[in-house]
């Protein structure tokens, strides 16, 4: 089959290539990939950030989101059937969206909302498991609370500003002039236009900070922060529940706390919390998350859709920053096939 590999770690590194349709395990589904999307999570595999906690044997397929169709399953795979659309954020270790078939643990697959094409659901697994298990399983969002998400118009932060507000909180965002209309369109009640001003001057009293961006970003989101309110950042710095989360020694451990002594500090010195999160595939949750875009309280929001044979470019297209707002896509199968 067609795929795109990582040779080695690094920038530049992946390549078309003709690999072996993946075996098919007792508990897995064989999809054939209809579409797939392109995360930031894909560039930091790619680069070797995760390395030591997430050991990839090289070359491996790319890819963390999945939309597609059963071909196959397993003889003990229950729920799933030939010719089920389904889609899937492929758990740690197994990912490889990037390909024509991918093999899945059916714990990490759910039906596909029939509210969305195969294409639309590809831009959903990731960012909206992140979303949830962001608001409900770590903060605890209740209603009348206050959430920020930095780069509301992103596709983790467009999905965060729609199930905030799903729950009832009160939702700032930061984004650019061109994309505040489709911000407040998503549900937004606060947009701070960042080229204008600065969100830690008019911002104040939050519940919850989603930082994407880390570094000072990060400084200046536990000072909106009200006393005990928690900060997150998805782009790190990194502590000890990460690695303790993927199951890595002890050791490593000590290292994430290291790396992450300052944010840890400093949010201590404000009366604050920060905490690294990094997602983790989980196919009930998407069966529920898949509910709430057939009610119309979540819609993805997609930037662009890219054809198969043009991966590399909507890799490019992402990490230099091009898309205006939300998920970019790439059409393993055509649209209109």
């Amino acid at each position: 089959m067609k795929a795109f590999v990582v040779e080695k770690y690094g920038k530049d590194t992946v390549r078309a290539a003709e690999v072996p349709v993946p075996a098919v395990g007792d508990r897995d589904v064989l999809v054939r990939v209809h579409a797939t999307s392109i995360n930031p999570l894909d560039k930091m595999v790619r680069n070797g950030e995760f390395k030591q906690l997430l050991k990839y044997k090289t070359p491996f397929v790319l890819g963390h989101d999945v939309a597609g169709v059963v071909t196959k399953v397993g003889p003990a795979v229950r729920g799933f059937r030939v010719g089920d659309e389904v889609y899937a954020r492929p758990r740690d270790l197994r990912i490889g969206g990037f390909a024509e078939y991918i093999a899945i643990d059916q714990d990490d697959v759910a039906p596909k909302p029939e509210s969305l094409t195969l294409h639309e659901a590809a831009a959903v697994p990731l960012v909206a498991l992140a979303a949830w298990q962001i608001l409900v399983e770590r903060a605890n969002v209740q209603p009348g609370q206050k959430v920020l998400v930095h780069a509301g118009a992103g596709g983790l932060g467009s999905t965060v500003i729609q199930l905030a507000k799903h729950l009832g909180a009160s939702v700032a965002t930061t984004a650019s002039t061109s994309t505040i209309d489709l911000v407040r369109g998503l549900g937004a009640d606060v947009v701070v236009d960042y080229a204008k001003e600065d969100f830690s001057k008019v911002l104040s009293g939050y519940d919850l900070v989603l930082d994407a961006l880390g570094g000072v970003n990060l400084e200046k989101s536990l000072t909106v922060l009200k006393p005990g309110g928690l900060a997150i950042g998805v782009a790190g710095p990194p502590d000890a529940g990460f690695a303790k989360q993927l199951g890595a020694p002890a050791l490593l451990g000590v290292v994430m706390n290291f790396l992450s002594r300052k944010a840890r500090k400093r949010a201590k010195a404000l009366g604050v919390r920060y905490e690294f999160f990094f997602m983790r595939a989980n196919g009930s949750q998407l069966r529920d998350l898949g509910a709430l875009y057939d009610k119309g309280e979540l819609r993805p929001v997609i930037d662009r859709t890219f054809p198969f044979s043009e991966t590399l470019e909507a890799l490019a297209h992402v990490e230099q920053g091009r898309m205006k707002a939300g998920k970019v896509v790439v059409a393993v199968v055509p649209e209109d096939a």
